[in-house]
Parts: structure tokens; C-alpha cells; sequence
């Protein structure tokens, strides 16, 4: 909410924050912009947008309390885990075992204190995450257009709302062309309400009758609009509902009625019976969270089972002898396999994650994404913005009558007075691109152009008119604003004096109609009546094939009168048109004609197929958008991480083929590419639409480039892909994109050029839209399902371990055939308490291994449980059981007289003392071997002593990998030292631990923990081994013709011998 903004007096509606002399809907806009002081050209500065952002304080709705406490504090307690941990105390203190109670209670308590402050945290990160999410404003800052939070909107914020918008704030607008909004949310009215700007309305008109206002929270449904921001926050029309907004959804679930609304008692009793079940399922955490965190909560549950079979088993072992310390033992054994901490370290794990990737320009809408990222073998990019810069410079213009415009090297995109003009009588198709820049050295000025130029007036009259783009000079040197492609035209002919705004004020131009651009046509249109002439002229600019499809006019020669436009003269044309698109241009069309029907009424009155008819064709103009220039290494990271990257573009195929080969998506010497794989790689989507289901199955492989793609392509490409086992990304940004991104296994939309609509159908945000970006997403991705399996196993591992060493150790039978416990119940919950949660968060908060982008993707079908890991969780855990059953056996029977005494259970004796000597080996070995275990875990195939495998440091480069992770590292050293407190401090070790101080014992530990490294860096080694030979079969030391070897000739240079993939790697 905004500041301050509940404390002041009431609001009226329609009113701004500051009222102003009357309501905004009853001024024209002139005088609401002045009152406001507003500038409706450059817009705020970022000083003054300051200023305002902390007298009127942020733009948003009072959503309630935030994070709660109380609630986080509950979910602490009321939890499955936590119910096995209460169960446990309450059977202590039953049988009078207050000790063990005592310490079960501890433990309790220290996890709800430190799941709390750590849940707490976590709540908080994401809390702010979702405001980064949330939608976002095209705002004019210092005469430059620049996308914003919506909460940043100030009042006097000149706004510009396109189709697809959220309406950031309540708004008087001050342009609008074929404007309509959806505003049920605040009216109830159904029907989209169209706006104007000039008409006033009276103080006490109705809000939905506000025809000039765009209202908050609203979404554009059509057209164009620019406005100026006079009500933010709770001063809003939607502030005044905002309660409404706010209601949350029932927890019960529906009674089944018939349809006269009656019910029988069947149909109550099941409702109550479901709503029950999903109680039930909440508190043990089986139908909440994300689907890893729902399966985690299963595995909790699995081991509730197994703990329970564990504790069985001890009290047969000891026919079930009612001795409260075998019961104690019994339930210890059964504590040693529940993950007290696994759901709370997953929580924490992903809110830092969502955190980190923050910090790579990559917002996180959707939890369940974060599991997916990892498991991307597919990305479908667009081009424009992402894999390229998105600041387009017209390069050449083509006019077929008059020859090539060319423009000089520009340091500056928007400023047109950079960059030399050239003219050649040549078309494109003969001009040889070296020599032609040679000759853009000498400029020519653009009035000699000009001059007895009338072609070349009547298409920059085309390039300027039909162009929504703004490019104006201001104090602190040229501004542009608008749609990256119509700036570069905008500036093409502001070149030569011919910008839109001169036109509109001096030339006695003015708009009648506009029909946007529309992604079926592929066009965009406006009528323009010109006062001095008494005439309409239509100006047209879109797809070549589209435009040249409804020309039926043409100019051939200078002066010449119009003649008919031949076949062959449309392929000329598309000749002209490879040849421009060949030097990575993208490549529009432009052409005009006479409009001699009736104007006036709204733009829908008017029949656009009828007005985009018999046009004259004037000409082409190529914008160069040059690649990023870490798109082309973000490719090559993909293609290493077993990610095939696809290119889904609106451009020309040869735009799209040539920037696909710059930046690596498609084989630079394609002459090796076999003619059938060809003709797959870069297709068109009216080829791929007229392909059946079938028929794109049958294709050796799925395109690598779509050009001239629609919103029904992305969604078959998608579609494609599931079929054939892979798991995509989508990026998209308009409307039309939100289908395709809803149906992708991870939607990307983009920050800056993306619609609202799209962002909200997205499940991931792109803040800075770059291709690199995606790849820092999935490689967090990775990261993070790296980190949960480093933590499961090493949780799971050391659960094994004591359970093992509990459950083995039932056999040492002292004289009165009572099973004498290697471990001591307080031990065992000690090592829970210790060597389980501080350093299993460590481990969450990991970096990435070196080739975590070397390894394909991962499968989320086998999920975090894949063989290696199921395997490596009995090899340590078998392992560490191994050795500590030996230290216990060395000290008792190898060094002891193997008198197992009476009694040692419960009090110590002389008669025990070999007993608790060998009890504390035991538990110092499994201690430490549980805390080493989280260091060798940090890389679960590399050395501990080698994990970074390029560094120079020999021998002590283990010590600055050790330190690196300081969370992880404080955490084994406390564990490591709170050993001591436990044994050689009198009382505390013999009468609560069951054990008693060691001596030389020591060196049996120290020897224990030797072979613990060796036994778990053998098996790394082995491993290691195993892996590099199953790398070996499939390896390749070409990228490029590992990547593309589907896409080869037998015969060629690269051969299918030489190297193979995974089908699912290339689609």
C-alpha cells in the first residue's frame, strides 16, 4: 500500500492522490498533464520519479499481513515429522526415561527454533521474489522509454499500454487508438469498453462510463494508448474493492447435489470423508508444495514405516522384553531413520535458489519450474531481443524504381544524423556487400536525395506513417520510444527529414484508422487523410510474401506511370529479398494506396481485407538486429549440456537461417547436411502447418528454424516435442504466445518486451530478455536438484548407517542374554540432531559442480532417485555401518576381554567400562564419519581432494573448497567439537550419554576415519572409471558434429561413425 495512504482523508472517487481542481475525467488532458506536472513528451526524470515514489509511496493494493509468524510457527509444530518426534518423547517419559525424554524434547525444540528462523527467512526472500513478478509498466522516464514495476508507477507517469497490458494505475489518457479494455473485474460488465481521449465527462459520472480513464488492474483487449498516472495504490478505483480482491477459497470440499439442489446423506458423508482426506493429506505434506516437496513427504512416510518395522525388530530381538530401556532402544532405533530436517532443508534450498537466480536476471513465478529446469532437453527461442540485441539499424532500402539506400556504421542507433547516406542505381541481388561498404564511406546528403524524388518521397511517406514509434531530440540528445523494429524505420527516415511527428504537424497529415500488426496477417495498415491534397492514402507495412500478395501496382521506372505487377516481377522481389536476407537483415515490405471509401466510426466499421487490397508496392527495407554477443557461447553451452536449441522467429527464413548459423543453432557447413535433413532444419510454418501429426512424426528430425511462425506453430512445435520424449522450454512475449507458454514444461516470458498476459501464463521471467539468461536458468536448475540429491543422500546414507549399526548390534548379548546397545539412545539422537540439519543446509546452498553444464539433462520420471544415487546411499551407508560394528568389536574384543558385563545399558560399572570405551569409539566414529560424509558429498563423483579438476593447487586445493562453503564448513566444526563436551564432562557422560572418556581409542578413530576416505574415494574412483567409459562410447571431439551428426551425410566429413546422440537431444 501506499504510504500513508489509509491514514489521510477519505478518498473521492476519480479523484487523483493530490486532488486535483476537478476529477481527471472532467479536464481535458492538456490541463490534467499541467496540474500534474507532468511532461507528456520526456516524462518524468528519475529525480523527480524518486520524489514522488516517496511522498504518494509505492503503487500497491494492501494485500493483508504478508508473512505471518504465528502461521510459519504452526506449521512447525503441526507437522507429520514432528508428530513422530512427540510420540517418541511422550513414550519416554511414559516409561519414566526422563533422560532420553529430556533429550527427545531438546531435539524438538531446537528443530522448531531453527525451522522457524530458517522458514521465516525463506518466507520473507520469497515474498519479495513475488513482487519482482508481478506486472510490469512501459513508462516514459528522461525521454526514453524504459519498462518498470508496476509498485514503481508514480502520479504525473506518462504511461504507454499496449494489447496484452495490465493497466498499472488509474489513468487519463492522452492518445488512444482502437483502445479497449477488459474492466469486469472492477464493473462486472463483460464486454470489452472502448476509450477516447478528447470527450469530458461530468464530476459525478459512474466509473464505468469513464471513457477517457484507463483504470487500474484492467487489461488492454485492443489497440494502442498513452496516458498520464493521476491515482496509484489504494487511491485506485480498484483500492476501494481491494478487500474483495482478497477473499480466499473454501477448504471444505462441494457437496454433490442434484439439480433441484437436494442431497442424499451419502453424498455429505463423502464430502466430509474427502475434506478429512485432505486435511490429512496437508498435515503430512503428500498434497501441498511443489511435486518434489509432495515427494519427499511420501518418502517420509515410507521411512515412518521402516523406522516402525526397525523398533519391531529390536523388541524381538529381545522378546519383547518390557525393560524401559529396550524400549527406549527400540524407538532411538526407529528415530535413526526418520529425516527430521528433509522437508525444511528442500524449503530453504529453493528460496535461495529463487534468490540466486534473481541475481541472473531470472524470476521464478512457479516453484514446480524449478524442478523442471533441469530436466530441459529442448528450448524453442525466438530471435528478435533474445538471441539478438533487439536494437534494429535500418541497413538498406530498396526502391525498385529508383535502386538501394544504404546506411553507414552508426554508433548510436537512434540518432539519425549518424551514419552516411549512399544511393546506387543497383537492386540488392547485384550489389556485393564488401564493396558496397566500401562505397558508404562517402555520404551523400538527403537533399540531394530528395530532390525530383517522388518514389522515394512516397515511400518514406509508407516507412514514416505506418509506424507507431517515436524519435524526437531532446535536451540531452536523441530519444526514441516504441517497438524496436518501427524506431529503426522511424530513424531511417528521420534521415531525411521525413519523421512522423513533422508529417502529422506541419505537412497536414492525420490519422483516420490504424489496424495493428496482427500475427495471422502479418501486416499492420493505417489511413491517413492529407488536408492539402483532400485525400486518404492507406500505408501498409509487414511480411514480404504477404504484402507482395495484395499488390497488384508497381512503379518500374522513374516517372513512369504504374503499371500491372507481373509474376515475375513478384519474383524479383523475393529475389531482391534473399538477397538482403542473406546478410542476416530482417526484411519488411512497405506499399500505399488511395482510399476512396467512406471515414469516420470506429476502426472495426471499416473491412480490412478490402482496405490491404490493390496496393502499389514500394519497396523493401532491411534492419540488421546483430546477434547478442553471448548468444552464440550460450548456444554452444547448450548444445554441451545435451540441450537442442530450436528458432521460432516471425522473420524471413533467410534472416532466420543466416542469424541461426552466427550464433550456432544450425551447422555452419551445412553442405554436409543430407538433402531430406536440409529441408527439416529451416522450414516455414505454413510448410510445418500443412504437415499432420503424422507427418511431422515421420521427419527425421523436428526443425532447428521456423520462420514466419504463428502462435498455432509454437503450440504444435510443443506438442511435437512431447511426442517424441522431450521436455521443452518456450519463450514468448505477445498474447497470442500465452498458449504455447501454458503448454510448454517451462514457459519463459519476456521482462522487458513481453505482455502481462504472457508473463502471467509464464511459469519463469526473463528480466533482462537474454538468451544466456535461459541458460543461467536451467543451469541453476541443475544446481538445485544437484544440491537436494547431495542432502537426501547424505541424510539417507547416514540414516542406513545407524540403523544398520543399531540393528546388527542386537546380536552383542551380555551374561542375562539382553542386547548390550553399541549406541546409547541419547547418542543416537544426538547424532541426528548434529550431523543432520546445519550441514544438509550447507549442502543446499552448494555451487555448481564444474560440468554440471557437461552432463545431459536430467529425467524427471526417475527424479531425484536414480540408480547412482539409490547405490551410492547403501554404499556409504553399509560402509560407515561396517566400520563403526568394527571400531565397537576392535575395542571390546580385540584390545577388551569381550566381557560384555550386566547391566551396561543403564549405569556405568568397572564391570562396563570396556563397554562405554567401545560405545564412545563407536559414536565419535559414526559422528565424524556423518560430518565428513557432508564434505565428500559436495561433489558426489569427484574427489574430495581434487574437486576442481583445472587447478594448479595439487595438494591444498581440498582446503580452499573446504573453506569456499563457510555455512557448510562452520557446521562440521561445530559437530565436530561438540564431541567432547559429551565425553569427558562427568555426569553428562556416563549417566545421560551411557559412555565414558577415551584415550588411546583415539587412534582407532583416527584410523577408522582414514579408511572411511579411502573407502568412499575408491568408490568415487570406481565411479569415475565407470563413467568415462560409458563417455568414451558416445564421445566426440567435434561440438559441432557431435551436435548435428542426425543431421549428416554417411558420407560426409562428419559421419554417423564418428559420434552419436541421444535421440532426445536433437529432437
Amino acid at each position: 500500500m501506499g504510504k500513508n495512504q489509509a491514514d489521510q482523508e477519505p478518498h473521492v472517487s476519480g479523484q487523483a492522490n493530490k486532488p486535483l481542481s476537478q476529477p481527471p475525467h472532467a479536464l481535458p488532458h492538456p490541463v490534467v498533464t499541467q496540474e500534474l506536472h507532468a511532461n507528456p513528451d520526456d516524462g518524468l526524470s528519475e529525480q523527480e520519479a524518486k520524489s514522488r515514489l516517496d511522498e504518494y509511496g509505492r503503487n500497491e493494493l494492501d494485500d493483508g499481513p504478508g508473512v505471518q509468524p504465528v502461521k510459519i510457527l504452526v506449521r512447525q509444530i503441526a507437522n507429520a515429522m514432528m508428530l513422530v518426534l512427540l510420540m517418541a518423547m511422550a513414550v519416554s517419559f511414559g516409561i519414566s526415561s526422563y533422560i532420553e525424554g529430556g533429550v527427545i524434547a531438546a531435539v524438538i525444540i531446537l528443530n522448531i527454533i531453527v525451522g522457524f528462523f530458517q522458514e521465516f527467512n525463506a518466507e520473507k526472500t520469497m515474498d519479495s521474489l513475488r513482487s519482482l513478478s508481478s506486472p510490469t509498466a512501459v513508462a516514459v522516464r528522461g525521454g526514453n522509454t524504459i519498462t518498470i514495476p508496476t509498485a514503481e508507477i508514480v502520479p504525473g507517469d506518462i504511461v504507454e499500454l499496449k494489447t496484452g497490458d495490465t493497466v498499472p494505475a488509474d489513468i487519463r489518457l492522452v492518445e488512444a487508438m482502437n483502445f479497449e479494455t477488459d474492466e469486469a473485474l472492477l464493473t462486472g460488465e463483460s464486454l470489452p469498453v472502448g476509450k477516447e481521449t478528447e470527450t469530458t465527462f461530468d464530476v459525478d459520472i459512474g466509473a464505468g462510463d469513464r471513457l477517457n480513464v484507463a483504470f487500474s488492474s484492467s487489461t488492454v483487449t485492443k489497440g494502442r494508448a498513452r496516458g498520464v498516472v493521476f491515482a496509484t495504490g489504494m487511491k485506485t478505483e480498484i483500492g476501494t474493492i481491494a478487500a474483495a480482491l482478497r477473499a480466499t477459497g473454501k477448504r471444505t470440499r462441494p457437496v454433490k447435489r442434484k439439480p433441484d439442489g437436494s442431497a442424499k446423506p451419502h453424498r455429505y458423508a463423502q464430502a466430509w470423508g474427502l475434506t478429512a482426506g485432505d486435511f490429512v493429506g496437508t498435515f503430512l505434506g503428500v498434497n501441498v508444495g511443489t511435486p518434489l516437496q509432495r515427494k519427499l513427504s511420501k518418502l517420509a512416510i515410507l521411512l515412518f514405516g521402516v523406522a516402525v518395522v526397525c523398533a519391531i525388530i529390536v523388541l524381538a530381538a529381545n522378546r519383547f522384553s518390557s525393560n524401559k530401556e529396550v524400549i527406549i532402544y527400540a524407538v532411538a532405533t526407529g528415530l535413526s531413520m526418520i529425516p527430521a530436517c528433509l522437508i525444511v532443508v528442500l524449503t530453504i534450498t529453493m528460496a535461495a535458489g529463487t534468490k540466486r537466480m534473481v541475481q541472473r536476471h531470472v524470476i521464478v513465478r512457479r516453484l514446480d519450474s524449478l524442478e523442471a529446469l533441469g530436466a530441459v532437453t529442448d528450448i524453442c527461442s525466438d530471435k528478435t531481443g533474445t538471441l539478438t540485441q533487439g536494437k534494429m539499424v535500418a541497413k538498406r532500402a530498396w526502391i525498385p524504381c529508383v535502386g538501394t539506400y544504404a546506411v553507414g556504421t552508426s554508433n548510436d542507433p537512434v540518432d539519425p544524423t549518424q551514419g552516411d547516406l549512399t544511393h546506387t542505381e543497383e537492386p540488392p541481388t547485384a550489389i556485393q556487400v564488401e564493396s558496397d561498404n566500401k562505397d558508404e564511406k562517402g555520404g551523400v546528403s538527403y537533399e540531394e536525395l530528395l530532390e525530383d524524388n517522388a518514389p522515394l518521397k512516397d515511400y518514406l511517406n509508407v516507412a514514416s506513417l505506418a509506424n507507431l514509434a517515436h524519435v524526437h531530440k531532446s535536451e540531452d540528445g536523441w530519444k526514441a520510444r516504441g517497438d524496436p523494429t518501427e524506431i529503426a524505420i522511424q530513424v531511417f527516415v528521420s534521415r531525411f527529414n521525413w519523421n512522423r511527428e513533422r508529417l502529422t504537424k506541419e505537412e497536414s497529415w492525420s490519422q483516420v484508422a490504424e489496424f495493428p500488426f496482427d500475427s495471422d496477417v502479418k501486416k499492420m495498415s493505417v489511413i491517413f487523410a492529407n488536408k492539402a491534397t483532400s485525400t486518404n492514402m492507406v500505408f501498409s507495412k509487414g511480411a514480404v510474401e504477404r504484402i507482395i500478395g495484395s499488390c497488384n501496382l508497381v512503379r518500374l521506372e522513374k516517372g513512369a506511370e504504374l503499371t500491372e505487377m507481373s509474376e515475375e516481377f513478384r519474383s524479383t522481389i523475393l529475389q531482391n529479398m534473399e538477397a538482403l536476407a542473406a546478410q542476416g537483415l530482417r526484411v519488411l515490405a512497405l506499399a500505399s494506396k488511395e482510399y476512396k471509401g467512406a471515414t469516420g466510426g470506429d476502426d472495426s466499421s471499416y473491412d480490412r481485407a478490402a482496405i490491404e487490397s490493390d496496393l502499389t508496392f514500394q519497396g523493401l527495407i532491411g534492419l540488421y538486429d546483430p546477434p547478442r554477443v553471448e548468444s552464440a557461447g550460450a548456444v554452444k553451452q547448450c548444445h554441451q549440456a545435451g540441450i537442442t536449441v530450436h528458432m521460432l522467429t516471425g522473420d524471413h527464413p533467410g534472416t532466420a537461417k543466416a542469424i541461426a548459423a552466427q550464433v550456432g543453432i544450425i551447422p555452419a557447413r551445412d553442405e554436409a547436411v543430407a538433402r531430406d535433413v536440409a529441408d527439416a532444419m529451416v522450414t516455414t510454418a505454413s510448410a510445418f502447418d500443412k504437415l499432420s501429426d503424422d507427418d511431422i512424426d515421420k521427419l527425421p528430425v523436428l526443425p532447428l528454424v521456423i520462420a514466419r511462425c504463428s502462435p498455432n506453430t509454437k503450440v504444435r512445435m510443443i506438442e511435437a516435442l512431447h511426442r517424441r520424449k522431450c521436455f521443452a522450454a518456450m519463450t514468448g512475449d505477445g498474447v497470442n504466445d500465452s498458449p504455447s507458454l501454458k503448454r510448454a514444461d517451462v514457459g519463459i516470458a519476456m521482462g522487458q518486451a513481453g505482455s502481462d498476459v504472457a508473463k502471467d501464463a509464464s511459469d519463469i521471467v526473463l528480466t533482462d530478455d537474454n538468451f544466456a539468461s535461459i541458460l543461467n536458468a536451467i543451469e541453476e536448475g541443475r544446481r538445485m536438484f544437484d544440491n537436494i540429491q547431495k542432502f537426501v543422500l547424505h541424510l539417507l546414507a547416514e540414516n542406513i548407517a545407524q540403523a544398520c549399526t543399531l540393528l546388527i548390534g542386537l546380536a552383542f548379548k551380555d551374561s542375562s542374554s539382553q542386547s548390550v546397545f553399541p549406541l546409547a539412545p541419547v547418542e543416537i539422537l544426538w547424532v541426528i540432531m548434529i550431523t543432520s540439519g546445519m550441514p544438509d543446509m550447507g549442502l543446499g546452498v552448494e555451487i555448481a559442480a564444474p560440468d554440471i553444464m557437461a552432463r545431459p539433462p536430467q529425467s524427471l520420471k526417475k527424479g531425484i532417485f536414480t540408480l547412482e544415487i539409490v547405490v551410492d546411499i547403501l554404499v556409504y551407508g553399509v560402509w560407515m555401518a561396517c566400520l563403526c560394528l568394527a571400531s565397537f568389536s576392535i575395542v571390546m574384543f580385540g584390545f577388551g576381554d569381550g566381557n560384555l558385563g550386566s547391566g551396561c545399558n543403564t549405569r556405568y560399572s568397572e564391570e562396563c567400562d570396556t563397554v562405554f570405551r567401545a560405545r564412545a569409539t563407536t559414536f565419535v566414529c559414526l559422528t565424524w564419519f556423518a560430518l565428513f560424509l557432508a564434505w565428500e558429498m559436495v561433489n558426489m563423483r569427484r574427489s574430495f581432494f581434487r574437486m576442481q579438476p583445472k587447478s594448479k593447487r595439487y595438494f591444498t586445493q581440498w582446503m580452499y573448497d573446504v573453506w569456499r562453503n563457510q555455512f557448510l564448513f562452520w557446521a562440521v566444526i561445530a559437530g565436530f567439537v561438540t564431541i567432547f563436551p559429551t565425553l569427558y564432562i562427568p555426569v553428562v557422560n556416563h549417566v545421560i550419554f551411557k559412555h565414558t572418556g577415551i584415550s588411546w581409542e583415539w587412534g582407532i578413530i583416527v584410523v577408522e576415519a582414514i579408511l572411511f576416505f579411502g573407502g568412499v574415494e575408491s568408490w568415487k574412483w570406481a565411479k569415475r572409471v565407470y563413467f568415462r567409459r560409458i563417455a568414451k562410447k558416445t564421445g566426440q571431439a567435434d561440438l559441432e558434429a557431435m551436435v548435428f551428426s542426425r543431421y549428416l551425410n554417411s558420407d560426409s566429413v562428419w559421419s554417423e561413425g564418428e559420434g552419436q546422440v541421444d535421440e532426445k537431444k536433437v529432437g
